[in-house]
C-alpha cells in the first residue's frame, strides 16, 4: 500500500484542485484579486499555526538553507497565483484547466535541464502535439473573443511557467525539508505578501472595507481555496514530488484538467465551444504520450 500512497496522493490533490478554480471565479465576483488571495493564504496559514501550535505537526529550520524554499515561493504561491487569479478574471475556469495541462509538459523540458531527466525523441513529439493545440486555441481565442479575454490566457500561460517551476523547485527542497515545512513556509510568506499588497492597494483605492464583502459564498470559497486547496492539496503534491520524479509527479495534472472543465460546463454554465474541445483533446494526448513515452513509465512497467 506505501508504493501507491505517492499516486494516491497525486490522485487527491488533483481532484481538489479541479475544484480550485471554479472557487475562485465563484469568490472573485464579490472580492478584488488581492483580497482573495490574502484571506485564502491567511486562512491557510492559520490553519497550519493551530496544526503546530496543538503539536500535530512540527516544524524545523534550524540550520538548514532558507534560500531555496523562499526562490520557491516567491514562483509558488506568488507569482502564479496572481497570474492565476488575474487569467481566472478574464477567462472561463474550464479553459484554465484547459491551459494547466501543459504544466507535465514545461515539468518535463525543465526537468531535462534542470534535474537532468533526459527526454526521448518520441516524448517531444509528443510536447510539440501540446504546443499546437495551445497555440490552437490561443488563434482561436483571438478571432472570437474581445481582447481582454485573450489577456485572459497570456495571464494563465505565465502561470502555468511559474506552477512548472514550482515542480522543479519543490523537488529540489524536498531533499532537505518535508513537505509540511515546505507548504507551512509558502503558506506564511503568501500571507505576508499578499496581505501587504491587500493593504497597498487598498489604501490607494480608499477600499479596506473587507468584512462587508463577505458571506456565505465568500467564505465557503475561502475556506475550500485556504484549507483544501492551499493546505490539505499543497501537502500532497509537495510529499508526492517528495516521492516521484519530477516529470512523473507532473501527470496528475492531467486529472485536474478534466476536473476543472467537467466543473467549469456544468456547475458554472461555462461555455465550451467546438474549437475548446478541439485545442483540449490535442493537449491532453501531447500530455499522455510525453508521460507514456517516459524512461520512468518504462521502468515502473
Amino acid at each position: 500500500m506505501k508504493k501507491f500512497a505517492p499516486y494516491l496522493a497525486g490522485i487527491a490533490m488533483s481532484l481538489i484542485f479541479g475544484f480550485s478554480f471554479m472557487f475562485s471565479k465563484s469568490a472573485l465576483s464579490s472580492l478584488q484579486t488581492f483580497e482573495l488571495l490574502f484571506l485564502r493564504f491567511f486562512t491557510a496559514a492559520a490553519a497550519m499555526t493551530l496544526l503546530i501550535l496543538f503539536k500535530v505537526k512540527k516544524v524545523n529550520y534550524k540550520n538548514k538553507t532558507i534560500k531555496g524554499l523562499l526562490v520557491l515561493a516567491v514562483w509558488q504561491p506568488v507569482l502564479y497565483f496572481i497570474l492565476e487569479t488575474y487569467g481566472l478574471k478574464y477567462s472561463a475556469s474550464s479553459e484554465v484547466g484547459i491551459m494547466m495541462s501543459l504544466i507535465p509538459i514545461i515539468v518535463t523540458m525543465m526537468a531535462a535541464v534542470m534535474l537532468k531527466e533526459k527526454a526521448t525523441r518520441k516524448q517531444w513529439i509528443f510536447i510539440l502535439f501540446s504546443v499546437i493545440g495551445v497555440v490552437y486555441i490561443v488563434l482561436m481565442e483571438g478571432n472570437s473573443k474581445a481582447p481582454s479575454e485573450l489577456k485572459g490566457i497570456v495571464f494563465i500561460m505565465g502561470a502555468v511557467f511559474s506552477g512548472s517551476l514550482f515542480n522543479i523547485l519543490s523537488r529540489q527542497a524536498s531533499k532537505d525539508f518535508t513537505p509540511f515545512e515546505i507548504t507551512y513556509f509558502m503558506m506564511m510568506l503568501g500571507t505576508v505578501v499578499f496581505g501587504g499588497l491587500y493593504l497597498i492597494t487598498g489604501f490607494i483605492t480608499k477600499d479596506l472595507n473587507l468584512v462587508s464583502k463577505l458571506n456565505f459564498s465568500v467564505i465557503t470559497s475561502v475556506l475550500y481555496l485556504g484549507v483544501m486547496s492551499s493546505v490539505v492539496a499543497f501537502l500532497l503534491i509537495n510529499y508526492t514530488l517528495s516521492e516521484l520524479p519530477a516529470s512523473q509527479s507532473a501527470i496528475f495534472a492531467n486529472l485536474t484538467t478534466v476536473v476543472s472543465i467537467i466543473a467549469g460546463v456544468f456547475i458554472m454554465h461555462d461555455s465550451f465551444e467546438l474549437y475548446k474541445l478541439i485545442g483540449a483533446v490535442i493537449i491532453i494526448l501531447g500530455v499522455w504520450g510525453t508521460n507514456r513515452f517516459s524512461s520512468y513509465s518504462n521502468e515502473i512497467k
